[in-house]
């Protein structure tokens, strides 16, 4: 009874998607069939309505009895149905939603190729060879972490910031404008349209994922940072997944520390300060644009 191991029956993602998409041509199939039926059933209803029981006798739009134009509009009701799920799933079906998909990867893997044919071969002995990680992604620029976060490292509760700052938001225009944000999906689906004068490296697993015209979408760290390098300083801008892997490679934090703790769902990393070494700090107390005190931080790797 216990301890013994059941063995339940395997079927593989192919398998499972082909029996749901049979379930769901069934179900298509059935709702058309009820339709047929109440169409033949409706159409007796009208004409019995009108003949037999005179209902709307006087009513005989261009000399013709109303039914017919009832039965006629509710045809092409049914002929629409049974377009959709006959002829609209054989030419639009699974396998051409699987092919628009694939020429969309392809399309982006070209865009990525033809982006790092830009990027000018930097000389590998210029570079500083502080990390593992460093040397595998040839970061000849100051790759910079840029984050507001609390006192108990909070930054972030459903995809949103938690305070407002008004210095802050300025501060993050300065500092980023003409340079490359690379950030995650959900960073990038938090804005309401991509930032001016910015170039967006989006970070997703996601190999189907569509972006707007101007921004990048890659699929490993290392890529945003090749996308991104001929910058004189790309900016991580989150969130906390990113944030967590760009601490081993990055050069430069510029932090935010909002004097207060929140209640949140994505934090930042502990800055281990055996490895950032604080290189300027400035305190500004709360106004009416800014509701929390705050201070201005800069780290370096040492």
């Amino acid at each position: 009874m216990f301890g013994t191991k059941r063995n339940n029956p395997q079927i593989d993602k192919e398998q499972l998607e082909l029996v749901k998409n049979a379930q769901k041509r069934i179900k298509q199939k059935k709702r058309l069939y009820f339709h047929f039926v109440c169409f033949l059933i409706g159409s007796l209803f009208f004409i019995l309505l009108n003949l037999a029981l005179g209902f709307g006798k006087g009513f005989r739009p261009f000399n013709t009895n109303w039914f017919v134009f009832a039965i006629l509009i509710w045809l092409f009701l049914l002929a629409y149905h049974s377009f959709n799920v006959f002829i609209t799933h054989h030419f639009m079906g699974k396998d051409w939603e699987q092919s628009q998909l694939e020429k969309l990867v392809a399309k982006q893997k070209q865009r990525i190729e033809e982006l790092k044919k830009t990027i000018p071969v930097t000389n590998q002995s210029n570079m500083r060879s502080e990390t593992d990680d460093k040397k595998k992604t040839n970061i000849t620029s100051c790759l910079t972490i840029i984050v507001a976060a609390a006192e108990n490292d909070a930054i972030g509760k459903n995809n949103q910031l938690i305070w407002h700052l008004s210095d802050d938001l300025k501060r993050f225009k300065t500092l980023t404008n003409g340079h490359h944000i690379i950030m995650g999906r959900k960073t990038f689906e938090s804005f309401p349209k991509p930032l001016p004068n910015r170039t967006h490296v989006v970070l997703t697993r996601q190999p189907n994922y569509q972006v707007p015209n101007g921004v990048v979408v890659v699929n490993t760290l290392e890529d945003t940072v090749e996308i991104s390098k001929q910058d004189t300083q790309p900016f991580i801008i989150g969130g906390g997944e990113i944030y967590n892997q760009a601490l081993k490679i990055a050069d430069k934090i510029e932090l935010t520390r909002v004097h207060q703790s929140f209640e949140a769902d994505t934090f930042f990393p502990e800055i281990d300060t055996s490895i950032w070494v604080e290189t300027n700090n400035v305190y500004h107390k709360k106004d009416d644009k800014n509701e929390f005190d705050y201070s201005f931080i800069t780290y370096k790797r040492k």
